[in-house]
């Protein structure tokens, strides 16, 4: 029996997760083409028609762009929220919904899927754990500010994929409009490096093995900022042992993590 996880890929252009276990797999978003998600699956040696379930974070483009076509050809349910469905654009089709709601848990196979609302600007916003195995996997992006709930529910986690934007000084001299940046900014934007930092310092469990930083801005950030700002901010936390750091990108895969 594993437990396998791996980013698609990650950022503005497309994100995209898949989490597999011996009867259960689920695509955490759908950022990519159909063609793309293939490629990227079938790289990493999984086959994109075992697909159980795909589960959607929230409607902006970068989440579901192959939504409706990955829907139509892997014939299988997509779990997203009431609001999140009717914020979408009318003529999507997705086939067959179930709907959740934030704070509700529901299972999909053998994996415990817990939503839990995070700040964004997007209908219904939600991000998640994942039990199964006695493993359990976060997937946080997508938010302004890191919450107490968000604190909360990451606790216990083995595997954790916490989203590290911007850097804040790259992005006040970068190329975006000044409204754009006031709104990554935000408290309903994106997590800027240092507050990641904050968090990794400050509430981090220290039963996270595997972290992951996601959704790294490829205008307003570097992977090499943001990991060496992760690493100093690991550095600083309080307890033993320190987690294996990987960052995901925007055109390729992350290697398969597995329990």
């Amino acid at each position: 029996m594993s437990v396998r996880v791996s980013i698609l890929g990650s950022g503005s252009k497309g994100n995209s997760t898949w989490i597999a276990t011996e009867t259960t797999r689920l695509l955490i978003d759908a950022g990519f083409s159909r063609r793309e998600t293939f490629a990227r699956l079938l790289a990493l040696g999984e086959q994109p028609e075992s697909c159980t379930a795909i589960v959607i974070s929230h409607e902006h483009a970068d989440h579901v762009n192959g939504l409706s076509k990955l829907a139509s050809a892997l014939r299988c349910p997509v779990y997203i929220t009431a609001a999140t469905r009717e914020a979408m654009e009318r003529e999507a089709t997705i086939g067959a919904c179930e709907h959740f709601s934030a704070g509700e848990r529901f299972r999909i196979g053998d994996i415990e899927v817990s939503p839990f609302a995070v700040p964004h600007d997007a209908a219904d916003p939600v991000a998640f754990t994942f039990q199964a195995e006695g493993i359990k996997i976060g997937v946080v992006t997508d938010l302004g500010y890191v919450t107490g709930l968000v604190q909360q529910r990451v606790q216990g986690c083995h595997c954790l994929i916490f989203e590290s934007n911007h850097d804040l000084e790259m992005l006040k001299v970068g190329p975006y409009p000044w409204h754009v940046k006031q709104r990554v900014m935000g408290r309903q934007g994106h997590l800027s490096n240092l507050s990641t930092a904050e968090f990794l310092t400050e509430n981090l469990d220290r039963s996270v093995q595997v972290l992951v930083l996601a959704h790294l801005s490829e205008t307003n950030n570097h992977p090499e900022i943001a990991r060496l700002t992760a690493l100093e901010a690991l550095g600083r936390r309080n307890c033993a042992g320190t987690p294996e750091l990987h960052l995901a990108a925007q055109r390729s895969p992350t290697r398969t993590f597995v329990w």
